[in-house]
């Protein structure tokens, strides 16, 4: 297989999912409102999104199957249709942050109305997809280019921020300060561990190399593991950085994106607030792509359906145009879109973890029983956290 750099990008790819829209508008709210308090959930959210990125490449390396399509082999018909009505509203969620994303970043740059720039989004997502007819590569090279213009964009904010090191140190204690921190700590959660990657990574592994003996699988996944560790760490340091901005430059005056561009562009200078916007603009592109191509998957694996891409873009757009065409504050539509995400997480976690600790589905690739223990954990947390969402959404 030729060593292990030519076998990485999957993770690229999944990647942008974890610096998507919805992550500006939650780590921008968490660090303007509580500092850095949240600096932990940040960093948790990351760790565990190494651990089920890695599960979910490795789950597609052994059976050769998307977790969607593994799911509607191991599991009852109702179950799998019931799994896939979930994943359709996750789609959905995940479309409008992509979608309104992009709307804001085109009216910060241009001032275009953002039912405008919404579509403008669309149209370019949806053309980044065609590259995936010319193979893995050229798809996986445009979405890497775009991580990379967000990259530089946040480095670039950062050390015009100044952060403080000792204040930073202090967020990684986990803490919470009230049932709003609570509500942005899931919205957090949501914005990074998303479902549509988990079900993403499976299928990007399947199919790249002939691997017809274990030796062969578990090469391919050791380059897996570099690849997703390598991808996990630039997103992870995406979004701390996005919160660090946020708590040294922001500090209560970014209730918005559009907020915070300004915010950003008083307390830093223009040139600072343009490279923000155009990462938001990279982000919306990127990940608007790759969450329709997820969608794709979704129905194929689960249904066992194709349906053309342009059909399939248009069910997802609806209800995004539809709440810009309302006037929904786009910012808190972004952060809702965040929690629901956060509530769909389990109903892919759970799966894949229940699959990767059976040998007779994976085989020589099987989790070791350590490994199984996290990913319960983990899982646990998350399902955790919701209850307690739902618990003080009733109270309020």
């Amino acid at each position: 297989m030729g060593g292990p750099l030519p076998l990485l990008g999957p993770a690229f790819v999944t990647a942008i999912a974890y610096v998507d829209p919805g992550n500006f508008a939650t780590n921008l709210s968490a660090g303007s409102t509580y500092g850095y308090l949240l600096v932990w959930v940040v960093v948790a959210s990351n760790l565990m999104a190494m651990l089920i990125q890695y599960l979910s490449a490795k789950a597609g390396i052994a059976t050769g199957l998307s977790l969607p399509a593994l799911c509607r082999r191991q599991l009852p018909r109702p179950a799998v249709r019931g799994l896939w009505f979930q994943a359709e509203l996750v789609a959905i969620a995940t479309d409008l942050a992509e979608v309104v994303g992009g709307a804001i970043a085109l009216k910060l740059l241009f001032d275009l109305p953002l039912l405008v720039g919404g579509t403008i989004t669309a149209v370019v997502a949806f053309a980044l997809l065609g590259l995936k007819s010319r193979g893995h590569r050229p798809f996986e090279a445009a979405i890497t280019g775009l991580l990379a213009v967000i990259l530089i964009g946040f480095v670039y904010n950062v050390l015009r921020g100044g952060p403080e090191p000792l204040a930073v140190a202090s967020g990684l204690t986990p803490q919470f300060a009230g049932s709003e921190s609570v509500l942005l700590a899931a919205g957090m959660l949501g914005a990074t561990v998303m479902p549509h990657a988990i079900y993403l990574h499976s299928s990007l592994t399947t199919g790249r190399y002939v691997t017809t003996t274990e030796p062969q699988r578990l090469g391919l996944l050791r380059s897996q593991r570099i690849d997703v560790v390598t991808a996990m760490t630039v997103a992870g340091f995406m979004n701390l950085a996005l919160l660090v901005i946020a708590a040294s430059a922001l500090s209560g005056r970014a209730d918005t994106i559009e907020g915070a561009h300004a915010a950003i562009g008083t307390s830093l200078g223009t040139v600072t607030a343009l490279l923000f916007a155009l990462a938001l603009l990279a982000s919306g592109f990127a990940a608007s792509s790759v969450g329709t191509l997820s969608g794709q998957i979704v129905m194929e694996g689960f249904l066992r359906r194709r349906i053309p891409l342009v059909v399939r873009r248009l069910v997802t757009l609806a209800p995004a145009l539809v709440v810009l065409a309302l006037g929904v504050e786009p910012t808190q539509a972004l952060v809702v879109s965040q929690v629901v995400l956060s509530f769909g997480i389990p109903f892919a976690l759970v799966p894949l973890i229940m699959f990767t600790r059976r040998r007779d589905i994976m085989g020589a690739l099987v989790n070791r029983r350590g490994t199984t223990y996290a990913a319960a954990v983990v899982a646990a947390v998350i399902i955790a956290l919701n209850l307690a969402l739902i618990v003080l959404t009733v109270r309020g």
